[in-house]
């Protein structure tokens, strides 16, 4: 394909939707790389130290919001999404319903997503090469200091709600999203307006109240920062709150109203691997490390490490009914090698024994 014209681009941005789409992509958009207006609001978000111990959201200095820093020569910005929800929203909340079950977001389920995007992303990207030669890129999914929600907004793809994260009206906010940085002067998208209107109803459910006013989350407060996050202790003041949420929080999806149109992934990569969509608090509690690394091979959640499982764990526990069987397993690791566990374990004992 020849580059000279403008039509030429055209054309290519036409072809390369569709080849997004047959590589499994549900939607593909094009943005230029002026991110000023998400700049300013990363800025304040991170003065209002809404970050806590993220310091990957400063540190690379202005190279997130100026795309030509992080990869020089980039013009725009092909972004994708593609669709993860593994199972109806009716079984994700009797799951999240059961305090016994060890609640995981449904991201996490099945394979890294990290890893089924890129390789998709770098198909994509062959495809384009083989039809107009040799250019300038490179794709990133969740792994660089990139605005990927400012980035799909400009595209195209869907408006950023009121708890910050990307929705579209005819398929919710249950995906992922990755990027294409090129030299490429492809024709871009148009931005979709936002339907959130009034409702605040993600601000309303949210446990820990994270989402402090529309548009913005104090990562410090929000569930998902807690059990991914955050390496040390858990803030005591938001243990009850957290419920048996043990990997990351849904529930603002979960209440979006424009949920009601997203559709099951046809991905079998993201199916539940390890019947994780079903795990019981005291089986995952139970796991060795052995056992854990094992059945977290390939998945998201491998990175928070053993430690950090359990002290989810135990915080799960300590928030369920009172039993003889919850005690028996606290008190098995009430001396564990780790100051974190032990200490996560010594609340949720003292839990217990105030429940019952």
């Amino acid at each position: 394909m020849n580059m000279k014209n403008a039509q030429d681009l055209v054309t290519l941005a036409v072809s390369i939707k569709q080849w997004g789409q047959d590589f499994g992509f549900q939607k593909v958009g094009i943005s230029d790389i002026n991110l000023a207006e998400a700049e300013n609001c990363l800025q304040n978000w991170v003065k209002k130290g809404f970050h806590g111990e993220m310091d990957y959201m400063h540190k690379h200095g202005l190279k997130r919001s100026r795309p030509e820093r992080l990869i020089e020569g980039t013009q725009r910005i092909i972004s994708v999404r593609m669709d993860y929800l593994p199972e109806s929203l009716t079984t994700i909340n009797q799951q999240l319903d059961n305090p016994l079950n060890a609640f995981i977001s449904r991201y996490a389920l099945g394979r890294d997503y990290h890893k089924v995007l890129r390789n998709r992303l770098q198909k994509l990207a062959k495809k384009i090469e083989s039809e107009v030669g040799i250019f300038g890129y490179r794709a990133f999914v969740d792994s660089a200091p990139v605005l990927e929600k400012a980035i799909a907004e400009k595209a195209g793809l869907g408006w950023i709600g009121k708890h910050s994260n990307l929705i579209d009206r005819k398929a919710g906010s249950w995906f992922f999203l990755g990027e294409i940085y090129t030299d490429l002067a492809l024709p871009i998208d148009d931005k979709v307006d936002e339907h959130c209107g009034s409702c605040v109803a993600c601000l309303d459910i949210c446990p820990t109240q994270a989402i402090v006013a529309p548009y913005q989350v104090d990562a410090r407060r929000c569930i998902s920062y807690l059990t991914i996050e955050l390496h040390g202790s858990i803030p005591i003041e938001f243990r009850p709150l957290i419920g048996n949420r043990i990997y990351g929080c849904d529930d603002c999806l979960l209440i979006c109203p424009w949920n009601r149109f997203a559709k099951r992934s046809q991905e079998t990569d993201f199916n539940p691997r390890h019947n994780l969509n079903s795990l019981q608090l005291l089986d995952a509690f139970n796991w060795s490390e052995n056992l854990f690394l094992k059945n977290m091979e390939g998945s998201a959640i491998r990175r928070i490490g053993y430690v950090r499982w359990l002290r989810n764990i135990a915080v799960a526990l300590g928030n369920a009914k009172p039993s003889f069987q919850i005690k028996t397993a606290l008190l098995a690791k009430k001396n564990h090698t780790s100051n974190v566990v032990s200490e996560h374990v010594a609340w949720a004992l003292k839990r217990q024994t105030l429940l019952s």
